[in-house]
Order: C-alpha cells, then structure tokens, then sequence
C-alpha cells in the first residue's frame, strides 16, 4: 500500500508564518489595562493644571482689555485735545456730567466729549468689555478716569493727576493662588499690573 505524504508548497508556508505573524504584532489585555492606567494618572495630573492656566490666561487678556481701553481715552483725549473717560461698572463713579451720564455702568468704554452747534455731547469712541464673565470677576468697583488734552487722566471732578493704587482689581475664586490681576496708574499716565493671591468675593 502507498502512503502519500502532503508537503506544502512554499507560497502555502509563507502564507501560514504570515498569519502567525499578525497575531504577534496585537496588544494583550495586561498591557492594554497598563496603558488605560498610565493614561488616567496623566489626565488626573494634567487637567487641573491645564485649567488653572486656561484661567491665569483669562485673567491677563482682561487686565490687558481694561488697559486697551485706558490707552484708547488717553490718545482720544490727546488727538482730540478734549475730554475722554475711561468708563467705571458704577454709574455713581461715573458722576451724572456728560460723559459720566453716558458710560452708564459700561466698564471699560471710552467716551469723547466732541463739540456741537449748542453745547457738547459725548460720543463712544470704544465699546466696553465682555471678557468679565465665566468665573472672572470684579473686586469692587473700577475708578473712572478722565483724561485731558495734557494726556494726563484724573479721577472725575478732581484737577490732580490720579494717583490710584487699585484702579481695577479682576479676580476668580476657581483658583486659589495667583488669582488677581490688580491695575493701578501713578501720575495720571503710568498704568501698570499687578498679581495678588487672596480670596475673590
């Protein structure tokens, strides 16, 4: 009796380590369960930091908006060699003059007292800002500043140059260091930033 013996071709054991070598090249359960682990500490690390810089960034663009619209009165006020506010949240700051009734409580806006026929108006020459929102807030009231044609500001109805340690205080209680930004403006033209860790209202 004759026994035949099946010898495979060479594309048939090429074919068979192939197969066997894609199920090499997959993850196993132990390992696929060690990256998810690895993956869940890095998030717990990393999220909480990510938002407290999402949040100090916040803080800044709002410091910088305010002082924008600083800057913006102090040129009109030059360019125009008239009188130009700085705008307080509070229409009490603000005074009831022209340009004081004008700002309303739109912290941040410029007003621009322009000449007409029978008197003076005020004209927005800057809208307020709406970055204060989300977590971000006021520490108090802004102090409005009024400034000249000399590009000097003043507080409103006083004739010395302003001389203000906390011009606006932006806070947010999400954090609890590094969570203020503090404006002040020396000499009625010096306007700088400060950072302040202490509770936010």
């Amino acid at each position: 009796m004759r026994v035949f013996r099946f010898r495979p071709t060479q594309s048939a054991r090429f074919d068979v380590r192939g197969r066997g070598a894609s199920f090499a090249r997959g993850f196993t359960l132990v390992e696929l369960m060690i990256t998810l682990a690895v993956a869940a500490v890095l998030l717990v690390i990393a999220v909480p930091s990510f938002r407290s810089i999402m949040l100090s960034s916040r803080l800044d663009t709002t410091a910088n908006d305010l002082i924008a619209s600083l800057n913006t009165a102090r040129m009109e006020a030059i360019k125009a060699n008239a009188s130009a506010q700085f705008c307080s949240n509070s229409a009490t700051v603000n005074t009831n003059s022209t340009l004081g009734g004008a700002c309303g409580t739109e912290v941040g806006a410029v007003m621009l007292t322009t000449a007409t026929g029978s008197g003076t108006t005020a004209t927005k020459v800057r809208s307020g800002i709406t970055s204060i929102t989300g977590g971000i807030q006021l520490d108090g009231d802004v102090q409005a500043i009024r400034y000249g044609g000399d590009g000097l500001g003043r507080v409103p109805g006083s004739s010395a140059p302003a001389n203000i340690n906390v011009l606006a205080d932006i806070c947010t209680s999400a954090l609890t260091t590094d969570n203020h930004r503090v404006i002040s403006i020396t000499g009625g033209s010096v306007v700088a930033v400060g950072k302040d860790t202490r509770a936010c209202p």
